[in-house]
């Protein structure tokens, strides 16, 4: 089966958040990608509520269930108590933990597993007694994965930046993605499935998924958004879709 697409609506949040109006409609083009194919939504609430609001989470949660109830909502972030408790809120079907310090403008590294062993490990074991599925982001680096088996993760999400940044360089960007494949290689092996996520478009979504043919899910935000001021999004749906080899 290719890789599912989850919608990741920050980047629609902070256009909204430019002006005290609730346009652009988060949870209307949640429901626009969503109908058009998407199997899923993603949102990062940051501390300091710059896109997506702690106000949103009620609404895209009511959306997946009442409208698509096939479709998965995936909650990212640091897992500080207080998000904890806003994902056992809003009962997401996955989360995903991220490494990031509140001032970052958006993720730009993995966990290191080895050194943060010890704070994840209580943590994944609460949200798996609570249900969800948990994902954990990476770094590529194939000899880690089996840290993160051990912690108790589900899966990894491998994070995508340095491969999405050689964009204009073909032979960098193919050595990127090798480091994604044996990474991803390594966690099927330790039996984590595997995610991906963070600048990644049309252009450079088929290669990759052609190297980890077993790619469970990519969320994907901002390249999305992007697209989706040119084509619409339920075009923009479709084209990522079609990239993802659906």
């Amino acid at each position: 089966m290719p890789a599912k697409l989850s919608v990741n609506l920050n980047a629609i949040a902070m256009l909204r958040n430019r002006r005290d109006l609730p346009w652009p409609s988060v949870i209307g083009l949640g429901r626009i990608a969503l109908a058009a194919g998407a199997h899923g939504l993603t949102v990062h609430p940051r501390p300091d509520e710059r896109h997506i609001r702690r106000s949103d989470l009620s609404g895209i949660r009511a959306l997946v269930d009442d409208e698509f109830p096939q479709a998965e909502f995936n909650i990212e972030g640091y897992p500080s108590e207080e998000f904890l408790q806003l994902v056992e809120r809003h009962q997401p079907e996955q989360v995903t933990l991220v490494p990031d310090d509140p001032s970052q403008a958006t993720s730009d590294h993995g966990w290191n597993f080895a050194a943060q062993a010890a704070f994840l490990v209580p943590i994944v074991k609460r949200l798996k007694k609570g249900g969800f599925r948990v994902s954990l982001f990476a770094d590529p680096d194939p000899d880690t994965v089996t840290i993160a088996r051990d912690i108790g993760a589900d899966r990894i999400e491998l994070y995508t930046g340095p491969y999405g940044a050689c964009h204009s360089d073909s032979e960098k960007a193919g050595n990127e993605l090798e480091r994604l494949g044996k990474t991803a290689d390594a966690a099927l092996a330790a039996g984590l499935a595997v995610n991906a996520g963070h600048d990644l478009v049309v252009d450079n979504l088929p290669p990759l998924v052609r190297r980890i043919p077993a790619l469970a899910e990519v969320s994907i935000g901002h390249g999305l958004t992007a697209d989706a001021m040119e084509h619409g999004m339920a075009r923009t749906v479709e084209r990522f879709l079609k990239a993802c080899g659906w």
